[in-house]
């Protein structure tokens, strides 16, 4: 895939059709009775009925089943601080992703401040516009601040997607990958190489699903990653957990013996002779995009029995197209007041289980994201765990769920 002839292309879908989603009527409006009924006078009765009780407008409008993904620009794809108005074609994608995969109607946002505190506040003033918001390419260390006021403050799903739907692809990957290989989460060596936003999340994440903090190795640019006094409260908090002793070391030596390598880093830093020093059958899967950390037939000439990036012309793309749709998806159905943890977990067993229903095998241990199933399995998954958990409105599954 010519990724110069893409970039041609996106452009000249753009000027062809200057946006990819668009709204459209869903009653009719073919004369007076129905003007009357869609709008005034018959439409004071739903808001009569929403005054009563709030939550009402997540049934009775568009609200619940529209999702705001909203960003400030500082942090877009491998591009940086570009910008509110630059980070809109991201966005825009993202809300066609939601349309084409989740049946989610969601909506565009762009913030024009990178003063977090104003950011928070004007999320906050939409909160009862949407059924959830999806925060979008937002630089570290402040998007874990934004994240947690929203989550604490709102009473709707907030999710960071660069964080919490990398994580859930990553380690429904590795849940694959290590079935296919014979090995068990908690007795595996992990190295994660990147400790920003979506690194972290994957280490927090695999953690809670039981992997050994005192197997899990996290490293930045530099190696090791320690406490010098610099780190930001997420970093220090993993390293409490991993790295209690404060070790130091060079990426070589965090990654001899290791059955697991994880990069949410940077181009080519894996074309490294360590990799041959990892254990049997090691598993690594390189997400910077749109280069790898190595790329697969360089990693297959290392020994690397499975490899994953996060391409389509690759084997094994760790996607999180293949987590959003389906999360929200099962969030929105139960009404749910947030996205915790257990829902999370939820969606990547699905997603595992799911690759593995079929002839799973190193090349194929994650899902097809254009397989329509995908999106359905991880949100009943999801649906199910927000009821168990306690944070949705509803206290039964759908019908569409139910067996």
């Amino acid at each position: 895939m010519n990724t110069d002839q893409l970039k041609k292309e996106a452009l000249e879908l753009r000027h062809a059709k200057h946006q990819v989603i668009k709204t459209a009527l869903n009653a009719n409006m073919e004369n007076a009775h129905d003007l009357a009924t869609v709008y005034t006078p018959g439409v004071s009765a739903p808001c009569l009925e929403i005054k009563k009780d709030e939550d009402l407008s997540l049934t009775l409008t568009w609200r619940g089943n529209v999702v705001a993904v909203i960003s400030d620009g500082t942090r877009v794809l491998g591009l940086g601080d570009i910008g509110a108005a630059a980070a809109m074609p991201v966005m825009e994608g993202k809300s066609a992703l939601y349309k084409r995969f989740g049946n989610i109607d969601a909506i565009p946002i762009v913030i024009n401040t990178k003063d977090k505190d104003e950011f928070i506040h004007t999320v906050q003033l939409l909160e009862k516009s949407f059924a959830g918001i999806n925060l979008e390419d937002i630089s570290s260390p402040k998007c874990y601040d934004i994240e947690d006021e929203l989550k604490r403050t709102m009473n709707i799903p907030v999710f960071h997607d660069d964080q919490h739907g990398t994580a859930i692809a990553a380690l429904a990957a590795l849940l694959g990958a290590l079935k296919v290989a014979g090995k068990k989460i908690e007795d595996v060596k992990i190295v994660m190489n990147g400790a920003g936003a979506a690194g972290t999340a994957i280490a927090r994440l695999i953690l809670e699903a039981g992997a050994d903090p005192a197997k899990m190795t996290i490293l930045n640019s530099r190696g090791i990653l320690y406490d010098n006094g610099k780190r930001d409260r997420v970093q220090l908090e993993l390293i409490k957990k991993v790295n209690p002793e404060n070790r130091q070391g060079t990426f070589a030596e965090a990654v001899k013996g290791a059955d697991v390598l994880i990069g949410c880093s940077a181009p080519g830093v894996f074309n490294n002779d360590a990799i041959k020093e990892m254990a049997d059958k090691s598993i690594v899967f390189a997400m910077a995009n749109p280069v790898p950390e190595i790329m697969y037939e360089e990693a297959k000439e290392k020994g690397v029995f499975i490899y994953g990036s996060g391409r389509s012309d690759m084997p094994n793309q760790v996607n999180n197209s293949s987590v959003f749709p389906g999360l929200f998806r099962g969030a929105l159905d139960v009404r749910a007041r947030q996205i915790n943890e257990e829902m999370k977990l939820a969606a990547a067993y699905a997603l595992a289980d799911f690759a593995l229903a079929g002839d799973a095998d190193p090349d194929h241990v994650v899902v097809d994201v254009f397989d329509p199933r995908v999106p359905k399995a991880v949100a009943k998954a999801v649906a199910k765990a927000a009821i168990e958990s306690g944070v949705a409105r509803a206290t039964e599954l759908p019908e569409q769920y139910r067996d």
